[in-house]
């Protein structure tokens, strides 16, 4: 017993020391096989919380700074030693649970189920959701993006004594003061602070791509997968390289191309009158018995409008009361829509994104894309554009389509931004497939489809009157 006591203490002094750490570093640089079986496993930071953690599809732990976006280390798997039987099966039974639960690098709720499964926790996990045609599901509590990391403790909250402070009695004076007997004085509604942080530097930047034509989906304030094909698309679009740390080269791009990054908007009554449901049922049946899949609330409704995450739009409006017209508040400074026509789309399966080019072959605009699944699968080959629908009806048929819960039967579910083709139906020459738009715009390029192609419903809106029938659509791995 002793001998154990004096083993984790030596391994935990090896844990929290510097020189540990920077030993570690120097044995992977020269190409050592990383950590043991007996060593611990946790990243050690001189700056916690200003890194995310994720995990590449070789396993690989991608650690990145949180606002350049920047890979700071790549940390290979442990070596596996040879396995008997019993560790064997385990091994098979790991590797089929990892099948069941899909995660996605650039969604920080997956991440966080993913580091907690990595770490053993399997109890507290609940099971993944697959958000497709789902989108009214309940939605996830909010996850703080840096959680701390393994081993450590969260810091003590300082508290202070009370302190009783005197003020002097304050001078009130009338407004108007040639104005008789007491005036009452109204605080006129002031617009938000408009400071910038660091997470809100990322927002310029989806901001950038987004009024360019190379979309980052929605504008969070995240650095992504989503965010790197825009910069790519962007690099093809304009003809110019920028880089996430190139701060004076994307404010003058900001500046060429519209100006601020956010603007402000000052919420009217029709904004506040809506219409809106008081909820989006999961279940198709239900959803078939309602006139119209409306916006849930205001909040919902501006984000859309400004291109946003709501948790984002909320969080740079703490005070906000989106319910009442007059609130000015800060949203996204986004661009007008894309009007150059498109002649051919590419649907890019591994990218994970939608290009459309005109007919001289030049790119006009690019989105993330969630293209089908390995159950479902996307159409191969060339297709066409067979007609366009706005805000549509879609005919559930669990015959033609998949089994959604337990119906059985064919089902009209009504048009709305929370239907579960979103607001655009793009058909196909190819019987029940199609691009169209989606309620849930947080998830795009993040999980997976019943074959077609999902983009946010504002990017669908713009490709839906950037094409015509007839315009191709190329499907490529």
């Amino acid at each position: 017993m002793l001998g154990k006591v004096l083993m984790l203490s030596v391994l935990l002094a090896g844990v929290h020391s510097p020189d540990a750490l920077a030993s570690r570093s120097a044995d992977a640089d020269r190409g050592g096989d990383g950590p043991t079986a007996g060593q611990a496993e946790g990243v050690l930071l001189a700056q916690a919380g200003d890194v995310e953690i994720f995990y590449d599809g070789n396993g690989n732990r991608v650690i990145i700074d949180a606002y350049t976006g920047e890979v700071i280390a790549v940390q290979p798997p442990r070596r596996v030693r040879p396995m008997n039987r019993q560790a064997l099966r385990r091994a098979l039974r790991e590797r089929e649970l990892d099948r069941e639960e899909r995660y996605y690098l650039d969604d920080p709720e997956d991440m966080e189920r993913l580091r907690r499964r990595k770490l053993g926790d399997y109890r507290l996990l609940p099971p993944p959701v697959d958000e497709y045609d789902y989108p009214d599901a309940a939605r996830e509590p909010f996850v703080d993006e840096f959680p701390p990391a393994p081993g450590r403790r969260a810091l003590p909250e300082l508290r202070e004594e009370p302190r009783v402070v005197e003020r002097e009695p304050l001078e009130e004076a009338p407004a108007d003061p040639s104005a008789p007997g007491d005036t009452i004085v109204v605080d006129p509604v002031t617009p938000p602070p408009m400071s910038f942080t660091a997470r809100e530097d990322v927002a310029g930047i989806q901001v950038l791509m987004d009024r360019t034509g190379a979309s980052p989906g929605v504008i969070d304030g995240k650095f992504g997968s989503n965010v790197d094909k825009a910069f790519d698309a962007y690099r093809e679009i304009t003809g110019t390289s920028l880089r996430s740390t190139d701060s004076a080269g994307i404010k003058a791009a900001l500046a060429a191309s519209g100006g601020d990054p956010f603007t402000t908007y000052t919420i009217t009554a029709a904004d506040a009158a809506g219409p809106f449901v008081a909820a989006v049922p999961a279940d198709y049946s239900r959803k078939a018995e309602l006139e119209n899949l409306s916006f849930t609330s205001v909040l919902e409704m501006l984000a859309e409008k400004f291109h946003m995450d709501e948790t984002y739009l909320k969080a740079l409006n703490p005070e906000a009361n989106f319910s009442r017209p007059g609130t000015i508040i800060r949203v996204a400074n986004v661009g007008a829509p894309a009007t150059r026509k498109v002649q051919r789309i590419v649907a890019d399966k591994g990218r994970k994104q939608v290009r459309a080019y005109d007919e001289a072959g030049k790119l006009v605009t690019a989105y993330p894309a969630t293209i089908g699944s390995t159950e479902t699968p996307s159409p191969t080959g060339t297709h066409t554009v067979s007609r366009v629908a706005f805000n549509p009806n879609y005919t559930y048929n669990p015959k033609v389509n998949f089994k959604q819960g337990n119906n059985d039967k064919i089902l009209t579910i009504p048009p709305g931004p929370n239907g579960p083709v979103g607001s655009i139906w793009i058909a196909l020459d190819k019987p029940t497939y199609g691009v169209h738009g989606t309620p849930d715009p947080s998830k795009i390029g993040k999980t997976e489809s019943h074959g077609c192609v999902r983009l946010t419903n504002w990017d669908a809106q713009e490709l839906a009157k950037l094409v015509s029938p007839g315009v191709t659509v190329e499907f490529v791995e």
